[in-house]
């Protein structure tokens, strides 16, 4: 399934307020990702209505399985693309910037091999 970068990106930035918070709401996500309260509102909508969530009655927001795996895929090509470009030089803050926009091109087997290398020889 083609799922877009946004919602890539919403679906991470729930699972590592989750980690953080416990619970998440929208307004931890609008002050997480700095976008405005309608922006979220509407990606949240989105991500309810194409499974990826639900938000219980108190606002609560729910990663439901096809949306936690994408989400822990994501955060997982995040971490170690992190990692492997702070120790090729790269500042922390820079590192994590230019990991978050290489997490959502790179190829499955190229990530897998990214993997293997540092897991083999920087770790």
């Amino acid at each position: 399934m083609q799922i877009h970068e946004s919602a890539e990106d919403y679906l991470e930035a729930i699972l590592k307020l989750e980690e953080k918070l416990g619970n998440v709401r929208s307004i931890d996500i609008v002050n997480e990702m700095n976008y405005s309260k309608p922006s979220i509102s509407i990606a949240m909508k989105k991500l309810r209505e194409n499974g990826y969530i639900e938000m219980d009655s108190s606002g609560i927001i729910h990663l439901l399985q096809p949306g936690r795996e994408i989400a822990e895929r994501i955060y997982a090509r995040h971490k170690l693309l992190t990692k492997i470009l702070i120790a090729i030089g790269v500042d922390e803050k820079t590192a994590g910037e230019e990991a978050c926009k290489i997490e959502h091109d790179i190829n499955e087997d190229t990530f897998r091999k990214l993997d293997a290398y540092y897991n083999a020889h920087m770790n």
